[in-house]
């Protein structure tokens, strides 16, 4: 009989639970569309691209201005467990919020293998205060920086919201993130990200709840793994304990890759909240 490794799970089942891209086969779909219309968006819309905030190849973002003087700002962190996908996948999220008057930022990251999940968290940081600086330049308030990411984006995020550049983040959106690492060790993905037991506890936000900080939205999609449910369950009642302010958005008949898509959805529960969220400062 299998192990027992991480509540209540062997290996079989925590592959099971953590193996997205085997569990919805249809995913090169949406990473096709993704790709095709963030192209499509890059072509019609103003925007300045490759922007270097550090010295290595992935400290780049794409960033797409918003009418107005000084205009909050919105910066995306993508997913892919840390390991894949890219910027220039989710330039199409940016219309939403350009025509809503929000100028848009989509970061990139270095990748796994080659940064361990600490570094990558700390070029999340350096990310943030870059654009903190270079405000003027680009055109937006630096007084309303507000923060996005979907997956491990969603994780990168939170972590930001807890870091050392907590005091610049108004206000955070987690969509599907992965807040505690622990299981992470026990699966397949523990070939590429090799974690220690240290890291896995150090860098799981649910294990890290920070004594203050800004507005959080979280959401899920209603079709995940119930690991993914769990997760963000956990999460949230340890942020709540904090006694810190955070939201829970439904995602009804989503996936784990079509729960990003919401955000860039004007019509949608969870563009509306991010959307108050940056107008009002709070969420409700």
């Amino acid at each position: 009989m299998a192990p027992v490794l991480y509540q209540g799970m062997n290996r079989a089942e925590i592959d099971h639970q953590f193996n997205l891209r085997a569990r919805w086969p249809d995913h090169p779909a949406y990473f096709t569309r993704w790709a095709r219309e963030s192209a499509q968006t890059r072509a019609r819309l103003d925007c300045r691209l490759d922007l270097a905030y550090g010295p290595s190849p992935g400290c780049r973002l794409d960033f797409f201005p918003a009418p107005g003087a000084r205009p909050p700002l919105l910066a995306f962190i993508h997913g892919g467990y840390w390991q894949s996908l890219d910027k220039s996948d989710f330039s199409a999220l940016a219309p939403a919020f350009i025509e809503a008057g929000i100028a848009f930022a989509s970061l990139n990251y270095d990748l796994a293998p080659g940064a361990r999940l600490g570094e990558i968290a700390a070029q999340t940081d350096r990310a943030l205060a870059w654009l903190h600086g270079e405000a003027a330049e680009l055109g937006f308030d630096p007084g309303r920086l507000f923060l996005a990411g979907h997956s491990a984006g969603g994780h990168l995020a939170v972590m930001a919201a807890a870091g050392q550049n907590a005091g610049l983040i108004k206000g955070t959106c987690s969509i599907s993130g992965v807040y505690d690492l622990r299981p992470l060790r026990f699966s397949y993905h523990q070939d590429v990200l090799n974690l220690t037991q240290e890291e896995a506890e150090t860098l799981s936000p649910v294990l890290r709840v920070p004594a203050q900080a800004g507005p959080l939205i979280c959401a899920v999609g209603a079709e995940e793994t119930e690991a993914f449910l769990r997760q963000q369950d956990e999460f949230v009642e340890a942020w709540r304990a904090g006694g810190l302010s955070v939201r829970t958005v439904g995602l009804p008949g989503r996936q784990h890759f079509s729960a990003v898509d919401a955000l860039g959805e004007k019509d949608h529960a969870l563009f509306q909240a991010v959307h108050a969220m940056i107008r009002d400062g709070c969420v409700a």
